[in-house]
């Protein structure tokens, strides 16, 4: 029963917007220090990895297009359950994380259509065909900026946290799309090479390359994250500073005018 209490104790803490900036300080330098060294590691390992008997020297762009991707995808993931906890649990934070990692996840998937098209030229010989694979994660992108404009574009933050979290639920669906469409149409990508039920099929000199670039990514969005949730708790705090000193200006009673003030001591 402790264990439980002191859990909800800690939930509840992190409910706390001053106690989570506060964290957010203490863990966001050491998440970018993590996150540098093991990006360095990883581009080292890309450049020094053999190339494709293939694709050549063209497949190092694999090493980053492959973990933007997947950013791509983690991150709306992380917006979908951050709605959940906008409509059903109710979190104080659950709406700045949401609101948060929609810029991050539009560059993250932006990046990865440019760094795709950059592979496909000299392997498809176009930048860009509408297969299954590459129009599902346009259109993640057009969800990312639809949600970015809409909680810009409503002034009431309790509407816009409500609107931002239903619409990103619904366009949860995307995500298993962009997933199995190469498994369930005939596209141009080929099919999963690293997640799949019967083990990676990528030779490890590779493998460990892209996995050690996909978990530096992985710790730089968290602390990206993290940066820009801190940064709205502090840009909702000014917002409300600034309404109240609008409503006391508009509560204290008119002042005199000087000359008035002064006519009036004198006589």
């Amino acid at each position: 029963m402790s264990d439980t209490t002191s859990r909800l104790s800690a939930w509840a803490d992190l409910a706390n917007p001053t106690r989570f900036v506060g964290l957010a300080d203490k863990v966001i330098p050491w998440l970018a220090a993590v996150a540098a060294i093991l990006l360095a590691i990883g581009l080292y390992m890309s450049f020094t990895a053999p190339e494709d008997f293939q694709q050549g020297i063209t497949v190092r762009i694999m090493y980053i297009h492959v973990p933007f991707a997947w950013l791509a995808m983690m991150c709306y993931t992380i917006m979908a359950i951050s709605a959940l906890g906008t409509l059903v649990w109710r979190h104080p934070l659950a709406d700045v994380a949401l609101k948060s990692a929609a810029p991050i996840g539009a560059t993250f998937t932006a990046l990865a259509l440019i760094t795709g098209s950059i592979w496909g030229k000299p392997m498809w010989g176009t930048w860009w065909v509408w297969d299954a694979r590459l129009t599902s994660v346009f259109v993640l992108f057009l969800m990312y900026l639809g949600i970015i404009a809409l909680t810009r574009a409503l002034d009431d933050a309790g509407r816009a946290a409500w609107a931002a979290a239903i619409i990103t639920l619904v366009g949860f669906i995307n995500i298993p799309i962009i997933k199995f469409s190469v498994d369930w149409w005939n596209t141009l990508h080929q099919p999963a090479s690293v997640f799949r039920l019967g083990g990676p099929t990528i030779d490890p000199s590779m493998l460990w390359p892209l996995a050690v670039m996909a978990l530096g990514f992985t710790v730089l969005f968290f602390a990206l994250h993290l940066m820009a949730m801190r940064t709205e708790i502090f840009r909702r705090r000014v917002t409300a500073m600034r309404r109240v000193a609008a409503r006391q200006a508009e509560r204290a009673p008119p002042s005199p005018p000087v000359g008035e003030g002064g006519r009036e001591a004198a006589g």
